[in-house]
């Protein structure tokens, strides 16, 4: 048998046993090997040569794409980068960086990771790496990560260049696991409410909460908005113990059930430390998943307000399978249900590509900009638990309180510049010429907050630069784009000055959402009237 044919049954093999089932092994049997005995047609007969390995993976996809959206067929290379995340760490030598002019510029290294253990600071830019140089060479984010990622334990050579050294300065760098944080951010918006944002969840995401609330002073937080706008999900168990945090113990948090799995609880325990402060749970089109879970079970159990646009509606439970080559097939197994009895996920019967193009249609349908817009019927009308106040299944979370996208100074001038990673750029440079002289200025971050503004001819020279690139704006544009440029140019370099914390400082400082959620918190009569309204 050629190799195309012993991938192609092997794998055909692997999904029948995941179908599994005497009573349909045997029709299943006779397909895969009817398939099997193509696949070795064209191996075998086909006027020109074909490339097998890939000619099985089209298979497995063709098959996969068949059944749902979230069943799919993911590559050796593709599984070891996708786990990175989720698992919380990769190994490598701890740097943030980005690519200026084909140069590689350090951004910061990674708080008590190798790079800072060899004394390498913001601003180095990494010319050679053993002895190759890679500035000025067109290198990708992608090679630089080929170059600069490894097993814990081995070592590599870079030479740096830093600004008021005229030598090149060379470091041997041992790498380490280095952690992938999923708290972006956690502080306090006032004296008594604190907020925190997780863009996923992982392995380490309730460390990485425990921690933050470790800092934030809980004796005097009286109110939390917990941020999980843009959170696509993660590892269930993160979920599921954040839910914990909240709600009473032996309460329902979700349950998933489908024709080969039976249904399995999950319910809260005794612990948790939040479970007598009100809660605010920010939601948007990018929340899903695991996300959803968490907003589903505050919203069912009249827990907290969740508020925000409708999440995306994910809620297809995906098992993996591997494969002999350490490829493996993301095969859905179950669905997730909240404890109303909701379905998280939204309706993926008009084909692939429309499910795809949900959010597009979405903000046509005018969803984004008025709650009015979206219409749920009747049939998946369901009751919280302890309020009965409505609430709906059929596709994503609605949010207790529809807060609009804030589209003001969104031009299409702003589009092009931030899409095209123009600012980006043009922050990076900024920071580079400009990072002593701003550390020097701004003792700490508060200062910074109180005392930065984007000047007209650092705002001239941006604009400028877009001409540069091709963007040519009306004035009209860059007046009205101006405000939200400088709040971007703003969290930009507080990011790269000080971390991801001070980026949504700056960020969130007069956003409607997060205002609101304030409002909302700091009134106890109205946040317990929304939480009783029906």
């Amino acid at each position: 048998m050629t190799r195309i044919g012993r991938v192609s049954l092997t794998v055909l093999i692997a999904v029948w046993m995941v179908f599994g089932g005497i009573a349909r092994g045997q029709v299943f049997s006779e397909q895969a090997f009817k398939l099997n005995k193509v696949i070795n047609l064209i191996s075998g007969y086909y006027v020109d040569s074909v490339n097998e390995e890939k000619l099985a993976e089209d298979v497995i996809r063709a098959m996969l794409h068949d059944l749902d959206p979230h069943s799919v067929y993911i590559t050796a290379d593709e599984v070891k980068e996708m786990n990175q995340p989720l698992q919380g760490n990769f190994e490598g030598i701890g740097i943030y960086f980005n690519l200026l002019e084909d140069t590689i510029i350090v951004i910061s290294p990674v708080s008590g990771g190798p790079s800072e253990k060899v004394g390498i600071r913001a601003g180095d830019r990494i010319v050679r790496i053993e002895g190759e140089n890679v500035a000025g060479k067109g290198i990708t984010t992608a090679k630089v990560k080929e170059k600069l990622m490894g097993p814990k334990g081995t070592q590599v050579n870079v030479d740096i260049l830093r600004r008021g050294v005229k030598k090149l300065l060379s470091f041997t760098i041992t790498r380490d696991k280095i952690p992938i944080y999923s708290l972006d951010a956690s502080y306090m918006l006032d004296q008594h409410t604190g907020y925190i944002k997780l863009n996923r969840f992982s392995a380490t995401t309730m460390d990485e909460f425990h921690r933050a609330l470790d800092h934030l002073p809980l004796d005097r937080m009286d109110g939390l908005v917990l941020d999980l706008r843009d959170n696509g999900g993660g590892v269930l168990m993160a979920a599921t113990e954040l839910v914990d945090e909240f709600l009473p113990e032996k309460k329902l948090i979700v349950y998933m059930q489908g024709d080969h799995l039976s249904r399995q609880d999950f319910f809260t325990t005794a612990k948790g430390r939040l479970k007598d402060k009100h809660l605010v749970i920010l939601i948007n089109e990018g929340t899903a998943s695991a996300s959803e879970i968490v907003a589903g079970a505050v919203q069912d159990w009249d827990r907290g307000l969740v508020i925000g646009r409708r999440s995306f509606g994910k809620g297809l439970v995906q098992r993996p399978f591997y494969l002999p080559d350490y490829s493996l097939i993301r095969l859905t197994v179950a669905r997730y249900y909240t404890p109303s009895g909701r379905l998280i996920q939204k309706s993926y019967k008009q084909g692939y590509e429309k499910y795809l193009a949900d959010l597009s249609l979405r903000q046509i349908r005018g969803e984004y900009f008025s709650a009015d817009s979206i219409h749920f019927p009747d049939t998946l009308k369901y009751s919280t638990m302890l309020e009965k106040r409505t609430v709906y299944g059929g596709g994503g979370i609605m949010p207790d309180i529809f807060i609009p996208a804030d589209t003001n100074g969104i031009t299409g001038f702003y589009q092009q510049v931030v899409s095209n990673g123009l600012l980006t750029s043009f922050t990076l440079a900024y920071v580079d010429n400009n990072r002593d002289r701003l550390h020097r200025k701004y003792s700490d971050f508060d200062d910074f907050m109180k005392g930065f503004q984007l000047m007209d001819q650092d705002y001239q020279s941006l604009i400028s630069k877009a001409r540069q690139e091709g963007i040519v704006p009306d004035s009209a544009d860059t007046f009205r784009s101006k405000a939200l440029f400088a709040k971007l140019f703003k969290a930009l370099i507080a990011r790269d000055l000080w971390s991801a914390n001070e980026y949504f400082r700056v960020i969130n400082e007069d956003s409607p959402v997060v205002n609101r959620a304030i409002r909302l918190l700091n009134d106890n009569a109205l946040y317990r009237s929304r939480l009783a309204a029906h």
